[in-house]
């Protein structure tokens, strides 16, 4: 006879689900076909009902998708409270367009963004500037860090305290370096589940919760380097840019893009250095983007 138990998915690959329940470990579980009916897929983050098949060896299935507070497309996760994305300060110099799209993302999701810059003692005063210049005026809580360092972690890990958050950001910034200080107990908790699934922990990234303590968590993600547009309209673009909206009152037209209008307050703001001028550029090119594309 089955025993039904409830848990939180904390890993998903090859259509199986690893379900942690306080108190009795991580279950290996397949997704019931009647999710395929109803054209729900189970993502990592869910708060999920199982019917356990086999104790001993931790098997079991999902049968129920408990309600969500939210569900992300990309990257696909449930149950956030908020975003950090990770890009390094340098070494690799920071793709702003990238980490603009991501920001886009977020804001249509209506998830709070933290932006996190890492390898802080890598980088020179003038491009921390540049960095701070770009977005201390857009309304994201803004930190600087060296994992390798050890610095800058406190604040972080304050901001994390008592919520789910998933981390975001390209390879080679120093992603993983700082979550393994954040939960230095990581490594025993992805071991476990890739010595039960023993198949390909070292080639594929997958979609990870990682619990910090009692109520914080954070999702580790794959690393991205391109981000589509696709899902935009040029018309609601500048809504995503928080700093563009006090201004827009000013504008002249309403439904103004904000690129071409004269007695446009956006562009007023930008002339008074109070939007950057490295967030407007990436607005003009994405919204081109979008115009283009709309062509076709």
């Amino acid at each position: 006879m089955c025993k039904m138990k409830q848990g939180k998915i904390v890993k998903g690959i090859a259509g199986f689900y690893y379900v942690s329940v306080a108190g009795s470990g991580i279950y290996e579980c397949k997704a019931k076909g009647a999710f395929r009916q109803k054209k729900m897929k189970p993502l990592v983050g869910d708060n999920v009902s199982i019917d356990i098949i086999d104790e001993e060896e931790k098997k079991g299935n999902v049968v129920e998708i408990l309600p969500r507070k939210n569900a992300l497309v990309r990257p696909a996760v449930a149950n956030v409270d908020q975003a950090l994305v990770i890009f390094a300060g340098t070494s690799p110099k920071p793709n702003l367009n990238l980490l603009d799209r991501f920001l886009l993302m977020m804001e249509q999701q209506n998830v709070p963004t933290l932006i996190c810059f890492n390898k802080e003692d890598l980088a020179s005063e003038a491009e921390i500037q540049e960095l701070r210049d770009a977005y201390g005026t857009c309304g994201y809580p803004l930190f600087f860090v060296s994992a390798r360092q050890q610095e800058g972690i406190e604040p972080l890990r304050a901001a994390l305290e008592g919520k789910t958050t998933t981390v975001a950001g390209p390879s080679g910034v120093g992603k993983s370096t700082l979550i393994n200080l954040l939960a230095p107990e990581v490594q025993m908790e992805t071991g476990e589940i890739s010595e039960k699934i023993q198949r390909g922990k070292h080639t594929t990234r997958h979609s990870q919760l990682i619990l910090l303590n009692e109520q914080t968590y954070i999702f580790d993600t794959p690393g991205f380097s391109s981000l589509a547009v696709d899902f935009f309209e040029k018309e609601t673009l500048g809504t995503l840019f928080p700093e563009f909206v006090e201004y827009e009152q000013n504008c002249r037209f309403t439904g103004c893009s904000h690129i071409g209008e004269p007695v446009c307050g956006v562009k007023e703001a930008l002339a008074e250095g109070k939007i950057s001028q490295s967030r407007y550029n990436n607005y003009v090119q994405i919204y081109n983007e979008l115009k283009d594309k709309r062509k076709y």
